[in-house]
């Protein structure tokens, strides 16, 4: 075990942390359900639901390949394969935002009053408020490896793992869902 396996993390990094993700989170909200889109009719870059589905997708893929990595004990398999995730994550939030400033949101429709009722409470609902919870506890996550204290981290991963692979998933289903009843 090394010196940084046993110091605590500073509450004022944790604070930080919390902050950005508490402002992220906020922005994303007013994005999607307050702020007029710029091209509601979709003629410029309409691509990006389904870019959106497909780097969810592929975060899922290195996602489960990381946990197959550090299962087997294969440290930096795992380590390139959360990076990865990371960096597929971010590429999404970057087109995630672009689309809702370019075309906001996109509501399901409510001819399909069962499916739109699981699509909210049982798909959308769960899907949002894990994702805000994902936010803060990937980027823990990740500070606890980078400033080597694995101990925390691997605690911390056991709880962020599931949560961001479902968030990852749901997405894909959200997509996949809002595709089909359109």
């Amino acid at each position: 075990m090394t010196q940084q396996d046993t110091t605590r993390t500073p509450p004022s990094i944790i604070a930080a942390i919390l902050g950005v993700s508490l402002v992220a989170s906020l922005f994303l909200a007013w994005l999607v359900y307050y702020h007029p889109p710029t091209d509601a009719a979709g003629h410029h870059l309409a691509f990006l639901p389904e870019l959106d589905a497909v780097l969810n997708a592929i975060c899922a893929i290195f996602l489960i390949n990381g946990f197959r990595h550090i299962r087997a004990r294969r440290i930096a398999a795992h380590r390139n394969s959360m990076f990865a995730a990371f960096i597929v994550s971010s590429a999404f939030l970057v087109a995630y935002i672009a689309n809702h400033v370019l075309h906001g949101d996109i509501l399901f429709p409510t001819t399909h009053p069962t499916a739109r009722l699981i699509y909210l409470w049982v798909l959308l609902l769960p899907h949002i408020l894990l994702a805000v919870v994902a936010l803060p506890m990937i980027l823990i996550t990740f500070f606890l490896s980078l400033t080597g204290r694995f101990p925390a981290h691997k605690k911390l991963a056991r709880y962020t793992f599931p949560i961001w692979l479902y968030v990852s998933v749901s997405g894909v289903v959200v997509y996949a869902m809002l595709a089909a009843y359109r």
